[in-house]
């Protein structure tokens, strides 16, 4: 069978443990061929990052540099316009025809995901593998509770390319990328929150503070 290819993107301001941890646990879980880190140019629902898309994208590459899971992908880094996720999701549906693809999210934001640009087209390119997290309890509209259900995948469903929900549980580090600027502007180390390559350039660089 064809191996899939897992999805997540973010700002990535700075990557940290609980991005990759969760990722990682991901791929284990599908078996998946590997995971594309794409960073975000000028995320459309969320605060522009502080960081800028090319120190982003340097502590990207630092971080996965040893690991044969992790891809960094600067797609959306080189495309004009805001970051849409159905925009990438078509150019990798396009770059893998045959691939399963399972574009990582979390509730949080699944639970905005019919404000997304042209969000129904995301099922026809991609599956979702919806991270759940205990501490949040994200309610759906009743359009869009029958829409999940209605996409909900069931044994077997891993073989196709695209169209289902998948409810996953990975570990959930209790690490966020807005504490650990706040930290280092505060004077705190990011050390053993984010890979030691990224606390180092971030020292070296004098982000965040």
């Amino acid at each position: 069978m064809t191996k899939g290819i897992g999805i997540f993107g973010g700002t990535f301001d700075p990557v940290h443990h609980g991005h990759l941890r969760s990722a990682f646990e991901l791929a284990q879980q599908f078996d998946l061929d590997h995971i594309r880190l794409i960073p975000s140019a000028r995320p459309p629902h969320r605060e522009q990052p502080q960081a800028t898309p090319e120190q982003r994208l340097m502590m990207l590459h630092l971080a996965v540099k040893n690991s044969q899971t992790f891809v960094v992908d600067d797609c959306e880094l080189k495309r004009q316009g805001p970051s849409y996720t159905v925009d990438t999701l078509a150019s990798l549906r396009a770059q893998y025809p045959e691939r399963p693809l399972f574009l990582m999210m979390g509730t949080d934001a699944f639970a905005q995901i019919d404000t997304w640009h042209h969000w129904q087209q995301l099922l026809t390119l991609s599956h979702i593998a919806l991270i759940q997290r205990p501490e949040q309890s994200e309610a759906l509209s009743n359009t869009m509770a029958a829409w999940y259900q209605s996409h909900l995948a069931t044994s077997g469903d891993e073989t196709q390319r695209a169209g289902k929900i998948w409810p996953v549980t990975l570990t959930q580090l209790n690490i966020s990328a807005t504490g650990i600027r706040a930290g280092i502007a505060n004077g705190l180390s990011p050390a053993f929150l984010t890979p030691d390559p990224v606390a180092q350039l971030i020292a070296q660089l004098g982000l965040y503070r």
